[in-house]
């Protein structure tokens, strides 16, 4: 008996968010579940489909669509990006691509 199993492929997402200020703590608590914050309303990191797909379903749940906004960039891999930064550094330093 041959067994099929579905590959789990991490996806790279940067989330960047502008939401009502009744709702950035949400928002932001929520997300770094899933993610890195490295600057004001913005998040990334490595995420399975499978919680992207949660990820995005609990947003839904906290956000007004008729004021809110969530960009999400998703990368499948990133072996041809980089970062650089000026300035003084916010959030997390765990994940640079």
């Amino acid at each position: 008996m041959v067994k099929l199993y579905r590959q789990v492929m991490d996806l790279f997402v940067i989330l960047v968010y502008d939401v009502n200020t009744k709702r950035v703590g949400k928002v932001l608590k929520r997300s770094r579940k899933y993610l890195n914050w490295v600057q004001n309303s913005v998040l990334e990191g490595e995420i399975t489909d499978v919680n992207f797909q949660k990820l995005k379903t609990e947003l839904h749940k906290i956000i007004n669509t008729e004021e809110d906004s969530c960009l999400f960039y998703i990368f499948r891999t990133t072996k041809y990006s980089s970062r650089e930064s000026l300035g003084i550094k916010k959030g997390g330093e765990g994940v640079v691509i």
